[in-house]
């Protein structure tokens, strides 16, 4: 229901000096709380009413008490609607406040979060999150600029001190569990932390919070390593705490992205709100090719290789072929699907393209020899994250070689949101 004009007005310009003291401009304000640039300037001119989970997300975003809020821009009695409208917000706020809340652990860039916050929309909360790496710090917090401090090294935080919560997002390290790593599982050591047992850091804060649901994601090597005795001890330790486990193997490119990309996605219910069955989304039928996703002007001449280093990789090639083995740089065809980008950012050259629309082939970073002719490239930090679901509105904060890194350890966005929608199905 509208608000009056002077309501509206006062409404707008309330929103409008919250904004400029906290030194946002409409297109920040518009990402953090969910609502087109266009319809803002509406808002603020007193043209529009702000629907009323996007005001609570700003109220959120700047700690605003909602009831100074009101009292500033609504009289109690002035009008019907009026009456009816702080009787909706009443309504609406204890709504807001029964919110499912997550935590976000080994949180990386937010992929996992990313996807859950699509389905569930504004009946999620993230209310906790733990990344240890300072640059995927930085990533996150570009793009959830609401968060609180981002808490650092899982393993030295007390499960008390992490808050209540009824979802726990686990992307715990892949790197343990690599098919193209030694694949030390349990075992694995990593600058002085096991990156393996890190499960069971998920495993002691769930135990003591007892969340409604686990969801984990990995590589598919999981199910496999060290003949399945890894993966039973994982599901059998969900199961031990209470929880009934599903699981599955689903392909990115199946859910509208271009990418092959196998990984193991783990759904773990409460036992007092599993259901029987559970369904992990089915392919959406969607299909993308590496030309949907690449950039549409033509990029630097900075991604397109050498003359020299493509020789380089011609003859690193031939040996490995001459040994049998298929390792090597790989020229994918713009209407077919990348290969897995993989974690750490490496193996770019295994997914090479042909862009000929560069025109300009003076070098601008150093390289030994010519600037090849046949519009061999990488393929853009813009155009991994593409591969990976995310938003053309997410932010790129960091030079590329942590953003190749990055993307490659993170998820695809539209996969989680399809199990995540199937996840709600269930638990509201």
């Amino acid at each position: 229901m509208q608000l009056d004009t002077e309501i509206l007005q006062k409404t707008g310009a309330k929103i409008q000096a919250l904004r400029e003291s906290s030194g946002l401009t409409l297109t920040d304000l518009s990402r953090d709380i969910g609502l087109r640039r266009a319809d803002l300037v509406e808002i603020e001119a007193g043209n529009a009413d702000i629907p009323f989970l996007s005001l609570m997300k700003l109220l959120d975003r700047f700690g605003t008490d909602l009831d100074a809020f009101v009292s500033d821009t609504v009289v109690v009695g002035r009008s019907s609607n009026v009456r009816v409208r702080v009787e909706e917000t009443e309504n609406m706020t204890e709504v807001f406040s029964n919110r499912l809340k997550a935590i976000d652990l080994f949180a990386g860039i937010g992929g996992i979060r990313m996807g859950f916050d699509q389905a569930f929309g504004d009946s999620i909360e993230t209310v906790f999150v733990s990344e240890w790496d300072e640059f995927a710090q930085k990533t996150y917090r570009a793009n959830y600029m609401d968060m609180k401090p981002i808490a650092g090294d899982i393993t030295k935080i007390e499960e008390k001190d992490v808050p209540e919560f009824d979802i726990c997002l686990a992307g715990f390290p892949c790197q343990a569990f690599s098919l193209a790593g030694q694949r030390k599982g349990f075992s694995d050591d990593y600058k002085g932390m096991s990156r393996g047992t890190l499960f069971f850091d998920v495993a002691r804060i769930c135990s003591h919070h007892k969340p409604k649901v686990i969801f984990c994601e990995n590589v598919k090597g999981l199910t496999i390593h060290d003949k399945g005795r890894t993966f039973k001890i994982i599901t059998g330790t969900l199961e031990q705490m209470g929880y009934k486990v599903f699981h599955k193997v689903l392909n990115s490119k199946d859910f509208g992205v271009p990418q092959n990309r196998e990984r193991i996605y783990i759904v773990a219910f409460r036992e007092d709100v599993a259901p029987e069955k559970f369904s992990f989304p089915a392919p959406s039928g969607k299909k993308v090719t590496i030309r949907d996703i690449m950039e549409k002007d033509p990029v630097s001449v900075k991604y397109y290789l050498s003359d020299v280093y493509i020789d380089t990789l011609k003859r690193h090639k031939a040996r490995h072929e001459a040994k049998g083995n298929g390792f090597g740089y790989e020229i994918r065809p713009l209407d077919g699907i990348a290969g897995a980008i993989v974690c750490g950012g490496m193996g770019r050259e295994r997914n090479l393209i042909i862009d000929d629309r560069l025109t300009d082939f003076t070098p601008v970073t150093h390289i030994k020899g010519n600037v090849n002719r046949d519009g061999i490239r990488k393929m853009t930090p813009r155009e991994w994250a593409r591969l990976q679901g995310f938003p053309d509105s997410y932010i790129l904060p960091l030079s590329d070689v942590h953003l190749y890194k990055q993307f490659g350890n993170s998820v695809t966005v539209p996969v989680i949101r399809a199990i995540a929608e199937e996840i709600k199905k269930v638990i509201i």
